[in-house]
C-alpha cells in the first residue's frame, strides 16, 4: 500500500500547486522514481496523462471561480498560469466546450473534474510470465531523438522514428551490425535526471561505423516480460506491468532505462520482451 500512498501524496501536492508552479521532478521524488517513471505511471494508473490531468483539475476549478465571482477573465487565466487570455480561453473551450465568457449565462451548463484518488483494485487473475535479471552494462548503437520533459508531447516522436527507420534502411543496417545480447532490436528510453532525454532505436553491438550514435545502458536489474502480438499489445503490457505487477511485486523503479527488445519485428506478429529497471523495495 506504501506505493499507493506515495501516488496520493503527489495528487496532494499536485492539489496544493495548483495556481502556483507544479514541479514534475518534485512529484518524483514524492513517489521515489525518477520524472520520466512517474509520468508513465501516472498514464496507465489514470487513464490520461498526467498534463492534461492538471489542466482538467485547472479548468475545472477555473469555472467555478468565474460563476462565483466577479473576476476577469484575464486575472483567473493568471492565476491559473495561463500567459494569455487566448491561451485559457482554448483550454478552457476544450474541456467545456464553451467560451469562459458564457460561463454566467442561463442555461449552460460546465464540467466537473475531481481529484484522483488511487485504490488498488483486485481484477480476475492472469497470469504474467517475468524474470528478474542483473546484467552488467552493455553498448548499444543507434540512432536517437530528443525527449520532452512532459511525455505527452512525445507521442508523436518515437512512431515517426520507427517509421522513417524502416523506411530509409536504418533498421536493415542496425541488425546486420547487432553482436552481443541482448539480440533484438531494441527501443530504449533514456529519461534520468542526469542527461537530455532521449529516445533511441539501436541494437548491443561491439562494432563500430555507420554513423551511429553510442549509449552505454548501465548495469542494472531488471524485471524482463515477455509477450507476443502487435504495437498495442506491447502497450498493453506494459500498462499492466505498471498497474498490476508493480505495486505488489516488492519492486519499484530505479533510475535507468526502459526498454523494448523486438526479438521479432514484425508489427503485426511481433516477439517482444519488455525490460523494467528495479530496485528491491526498502524495509
Amino acid at each position: 500500500m506504501e506505493w499507493v500512498e506515495r501516488l496520493n501524496q503527489s495528487m496532494d501536492y499536485i492539489e496544493e500547486h495548483l495556481t502556483g508552479e507544479i514541479d514534475y521532478e518534485q512529484l518524483g521524488r514524492i513517489a521515489c522514481c525518477s520524472t520520466y517513471h512517474y509520468q508513465r505511471m501516472f498514464t496507465y494508473m489514470a487513464g490520461i496523462t498526467l498534463a492534461e490531468y492538471i489542466r482538467r483539475r485547472k479548468m475545472s476549478l477555473a469555472a467555478v471561480d468565474l460563476q462565483g465571482g466577479d473576476a476577469r477573465i484575464i486575472d483567473i487565466a493568471e492565476k491559473y498560469g495561463y500567459r494569455s487570455p487566448t491561451a485559457f480561453n482554448r483550454a478552457f473551450q476544450s474541456f467545456h466546450g464553451i467560451a469562459p465568457s458564457s460561463v454566467k449565462d442561463e442555461g449552460v451548463s460546465v464540467k466537473s473534474f475531481s481529484p484522483i484518488v488511487f485504490t488498488i483494485a483486485v481484477k480476475g487473475a492472469t497470469e504474467m510470465n517475468y524474470r528478474i535479471e542483473t546484467k552488467e552494462a552493455f553498448r548499444i548503437i543507434g540512432v536517437s531523438a530528443p525527449l520532452d520533459r512532459e511525455i505527452e508531447s512525445n507521442f508523436m516522436v518515437v512512431p515517426k522514428m520507427w517509421q522513417e527507420a524502416s523506411a530509409n534502411g536504418t533498421i536493415q543496417k542496425l541488425a546486420g551490425m547487432m553482436d552481443t545480447p541482448p539480440m533484438g532490436l531494441l527501443g530504449i528510453s533514456v529519461c534520468n535526471e542526469e542527461e537530455q532525454w532521449k529516445y533511441f532505436i539501436a541494437v548491443s553491438s561491439t562494432k563500430t561505423g555507420g554513423g551511429f550514435e553510442e549509449y552505454t545502458v548501465p548495469a542494472s536489474t531488471w524485471a524482463i516480460f515477455s509477450g507476443t502480438g502487435t504495437n498495442q499489445s506491447i502497450q498493453e503490457l506494459e500498462r499492466r506491468i505498471i498497474t498490476e505487477w508493480l505495486p505488489a511485486s516488492g519492486y519499484e523503479y530505479a533510475n535507468a532505462p526502459d526498454i523494448e527488445v523486438y526479438l521479432n519485428p514484425d508489427p503485426q506478429n511481433a516477439q517482444y520482451e519488455v525490460w523494467i529497471p528495479v530496485t528491491k523495495k526498502k524495509a
